[in-house]
């Protein structure tokens, strides 16, 4: 025990490292977004914490996005790479410390010829060799294991992120689907309807055999667009099943695009660009620049002298009963220094290299934050304009709607020929696919919204930070 204090001691002076001071790059990027006739004019002046809950508020979406958290293949993936980085962090820093081994021993001596025996007993505590680090070299590197640690944290974030936003996108894609074919069945029936009046027609002699025809292309080309509808729903469905990872009920799909369009929330994207400090690949690649800065610590200590001890505190005697007598104790103690003369230039090599890394990483930020703000720039650019494409194209479905029925009640009266109703139902079904298109993509701009922006910052990846402190 009288080995305790002075180990502690002698430990404690290893607390300064050689480290460059680290300061966060500043952002290559503007500070405030980008402005114009495609951005929103309203923009608000902070980013409210949220979950996202809050954002995707549809209970049936809600539940989803769950059981996916819960069961998605690529975040458990990431979780045990956290898990991994942190025992590594650990089993580096343990480094820092001294460890201490016991040992005990029975030893029996006899001759050949059967003579006397003698026992001899031996207990020990050992000091492997242990560095005492005076210039921090062990520190950096353990800074830098911390740093990669809290990376892999920043890189489960990310993944849960892009497993959230990817899960709405896929529900949304689904709902968006699914009124694809409800549309495709109305005009599959209205085509059905339309063969069958027109085979009355030409029976009766009223209309051409190229009225029948031309409507049984309408039908056929409605049931082909079915028999696609169909398909796209199942693959929307394996998407979204494969994302969860496991099978989704039918009562939590949705019915379609209207019905769930307005339980979709916008995260505002606020007046500042330093918001984008918050994505997760972004404070991951932050991280992994001050990691890279440690090593450049370690790299400096490497020119320095190492003093390593060694040490042993034993006890020896012939009889068990007398081996922990004061005559009995025995103790070695052996400090050792290493100065570094000759190495070839491998230090120098280290050095040049932990500074090119870090090179490397602080381009990878910058390139990071850079394409961060792109996303974010490019979702605002959406959010601008949907609104009135959108009105727009509930227009052109308003008039498509007034065309198609007019051109009916005129072939019905016998002015205009029948290639003036399938004209006007065609353009009707694109103005509904097309409607259908703009409301998915609304959506899915508030997702993307979502994603760029760094999510929501209320629910953290399911990972034990207990006696992580550095």
């Amino acid at each position: 025990m009288r080995w305790t204090a002075p180990l502690l001691a002698l430990a404690a002076l290893g607390g300064c490292t050689m480290e460059p001071h680290f300061e966060r790059p500043t952002a290559a990027v503007p500070r405030v977004w980008p402005v114009g006739d495609a951005y929103p004019r309203q923009l608000q002046d902070t980013l409210p914490t949220v979950s996202y809950g809050d954002i995707f508020r549809d209970p049936n979406l809600q539940a989803i996005i769950g059981q996916a958290l819960s069961h998605n293949q690529d975040l458990v993936q990431a979780l045990a790479n956290v898990e991994s980085a942190r025992a590594l962090y650990r089993v580096g820093r343990a480094d820092l410390f001294p460890g201490i081994d016991a040992e005990a021993s029975l030893t029996e001596r006899g001759s050949a010829d059967g003579g006397q025996t003698t026992r001899s007993y031996l207990a020990q505590a050992r000091l492997p060799i242990w560095e005492i680090d005076l210039f921090g070299r062990l520190r950096s590197l353990s800074n830098s294991n911390f740093r990669l640690y809290l990376g892999q944290q920043a890189a489960a974030r990310g993944t849960r992120l892009s497993l959230v936003a990817e899960v709405a996108a896929a529900y949304l894609q689904l709902a968006a689907d699914r009124s694809v074919l409800v549309i495709t069945r109305d005009t599959l029936r209205a085509a059905e309807s339309s063969v069958a009046v027109t085979k009355v027609r030409l029976d009766g002699g009223i209309a051409p055999r190229t009225d029948l025809r031309q409507a049984e292309t309408v039908l056929a080309t409605a049931q082909a667009n079915e028999a696609r509808a169909v398909t796209a729903i199942a693959q929307d469905r394996n998407a979204l099943e494969l994302l969860v990872g496991g099978s989704v009920a039918d009562a939590l799909l949705p019915p379609s695009i209207e019905a769930v369009e307005g339980q979709v929330g916008e995260l505002p994207a606020g007046l500042d660009s330093t918001i984008l400090l918050r994505r997760p690949d972004v404070a991951q690649a932050e991280y992994q620049l001050w990691a890279a800065n440690a090593r450049i610590g370690a790299a400096r200590a490497a020119f320095l002298p190492r003093i390593s001890l060694t040490g042993v505190l034993g006890f020896a005697s012939t009889a068990l009963s007398g081996l922990f007598d004061g005559g009995a104790k025995s103790w070695t103690a052996t400090p050792q220094v290493t100065l570094p003369i000759f190495d070839g230039g491998a230090n120098s090599g280290n050095l040049a290299y932990a500074k090119a890394q870090q090179a490397v990483y602080l381009a990878g930020y910058e390139r990071a934050i850079q394409a961060a703000f792109r996303d974010v720039a490019d979702a605002l650019a959406r959010r601008g304009t949907i609104e009135p494409e959108l009105a727009a194209d509930r227009r052109n479905l308003g008039a498509a709607e007034d065309s198609h029925t007019l051109a009916e009640a005129r072939y019905q009266q016998g002015i205009d020929p029948y290639l003036s109703v399938l004209d006007a139902q065609r353009t009707l079904y694109a103005a509904q696919l097309r409607l259908v298109s703009s409301r998915l993509s609304r959506v899915q701009n508030l997702v993307d919204l979502y994603r760029s922006l760094g999510g929501d910052q209320t629910l953290d990846v399911a990972t034990d930070t207990s006696g992580m402190a550095h």
